[in-house]
């Protein structure tokens, strides 16, 4: 591990200076050069020069090393979402790919610093994470190594179990208020619209109010529920109410609060490599590259753009949707007299010269994730003019096939695979199910069933978090189910649709 010699200090400085004038904005970034062996290292821990130890790590590097070696991957670059920013390169790397990374880790930088959901991370996870090593490390030397790892794996096989919203909206608490031995709905807590006397009735009709005061009901009768409100935190509620002896409780904090650190990542993954790619595409053909690195530059860009039949690369698709954002508001091709043209001919040529994409597209990369980017710009025309189809293996041809052009299914498709990350939406219901202290979780079914072999195994792992029986509430093939480990057994029964809930 080396600091930057001299020529690349120069390099980066100059490349700093045209990110600067594109209106890019970002933390003060340190590169430091890794050969490909330490590059693998620190790839295995995350991108962090240390993290708390855990066999994981070592599998991924064994993977990482022999995918280096055999010539089926390499890593240009990494960087960390921290304040100071870190970045490394490779030190087999050609000026000219060094320069590349260097404008595209300026990009990454500014989409940390400045999109919202990065916003709540925390912007000194360097240091936290050798935190985090140390505690682990302590635990291990105290309880021994095998007890530590076995219990991390638990932790890490629901580590996926959060609530990514949490941090940018207020939730209800888990506990319900003090009882103040009030048995009637007091009217001052009956949500009302503002309004004036004359037009109460229209403003807050009788049917609106009658249902506020439904839900306030509701409220009371699940007075002495834990969680009084269902929580997707299932983390959380496991650390404050789960029987955790304090090493447990400190090593799923871990766990927790690095899920929160990641989950950004996984929710803009898409806009974050289409907006590094866009910039350094950008920096790279219009002021940094030399004419006698146009070939080899064109070669590596199309390598990390190029989107297999069947799969999605975010690189591609984060590019063409900022590309396409980018044409579509310098030409003025927005707003209500854009969209109620039908003529087909005057839409495509339709250009107001509003000169509005730069503008645009930094509004994007501020208030966007991947779900609200594809729900908004993946248009039809976007995807017919760059050929986004469905595709599904065809076993008989042994190779993908096109298997549907019909935009809506399309889209459709893009967003269940990115909706909360691709996860299944779990929430903690009833801490007391049965009135025998067993944890009712609900699979909150948005048309895909639970893979019931992973379904067990988690149940399995939260079982040896609380110690006592875990149900899931699921549907699987249309079949209402209420999954149950007891510690020894799983079973399973067929619920009503409205049972339960």
């Amino acid at each position: 591990m080396s600091e930057l010699p001299r020529y690349l200090r120069e390099m980066q400085l100059r490349v700093e200076d045209v990110a600067k004038s594109y209106g890019l904005d970002f933390f003060p970034t340190h590169f430091i050069v890794l050969d490909y062996k330490t590059m693998n290292e620190v790839a295995a821990y995350g991108g962090f020069p240390s993290r708390y130890p855990h066999w994981r790590y070592g599998m991924e590097y064994d993977r990482l090393s022999k995918s280096h070696i055999f010539g089926l991957s390499k890593i240009y670059e990494m960087v960390i979402n921290n304040d100071p920013c870190y970045a490394y390169l490779l030190e087999g790397n050609s000026l000219m790919e060094q320069k590349m990374v260097m404008a595209h880790v300026m990009a990454h930088n500014d989409f940390f610093k400045n999109n919202f959901t990065f916003s709540k991370t925390e912007r000194h996870m360097i240091n936290e994470m050798a935190n985090h090593a140390v505690k682990v490390r302590r635990a291990m030397e105290k309880y021994g190594v095998e007890e530590i790892e076995n219990f991390i794996d638990v932790c890490l096989s629901i580590e996926n179990l959060i609530d990514v919203y949490s941090q940018f909206i207020v939730r209800q608490p888990m506990e319900p208020p003090p009882d103040t031995g009030e048995t009637r709905i007091d009217s001052g807590a009956i949500h009302r619209f503002d309004a004036k006397p004359y037009m109460e009735s229209f403003i807050n009709p009788p049917e609106y109010l009658e249902t506020q005061k439904e839900k306030i009901r509701e409220s009371m009768k699940n007075r002495n529920r834990l969680p009084w409100a269902p929580t997707s935190d299932v983390l959380n509620f496991l650390i404050h109410y789960a029987p955790l002896n304090t090493w447990e409780r400190m090593i799923l904090e871990t766990i927790r609060e690095e899920a929160y650190y990641f989950a950004p990542q996984a929710m803009t993954k898409i806009m974050n490599e289409g907006w590094a790619t866009f910039w350094h595409t950008k920096m790279m053909t219009e002021k940094l590259l030399e004419p006698s690195e146009v070939i080899n530059y064109a070669d590596t860009t199309s390598g990390v753009t190029y989107q297999a039949k069947g799969q999605l690369n975010p690189y591609k698709m984060g590019l063409e949707l900022f590309r396409y954002i980018e044409e579509r508001w310098n030409r003025g091709a927005f707003g209500p007299e854009y969209h109620n043209c039908t003529d087909i001919e005057q839409r495509l040529h339709w250009n107001t010269q509003a000169n509005k994409g730069i503008e645009k597209i930094f509004e994007v990369r501020r208030h966007f994730s991947d779900v609200t980017f594809l729900d908004e710009f993946f248009t039809e025309d976007f995807a017919n003019e760059r050929q986004f189809f469905n595709y599904d293996f065809n076993k008989s041809k042994e190779e993908y096939v096109i298997s549907t052009r019909e935009f809506n299914e399309i889209k459709q498709r893009l967003l269940f695979q990115l909706t909360n990350r691709g996860q299944p939406v779990i929430e903690v219901v009833d801490a007391n199910y049965h009135n025998r202290s067993e944890l009712y979780l609900v699979h909150r079914h948005n048309g895909i069933d639970l893979e019931v072999p992973y379904a067990k195994a988690t149940l399995e792992n939260i079982n040896r978090i609380w110690k006592r029986p875990v149900n899931i509430r699921t549907v699987f093939k249309n079949k209402h189910l209420v999954l149950s480990y007891d510690g020894q057994i799983h079973t399973s029964n067929e619920v009503k649709e409205n049972e339960g809930w």
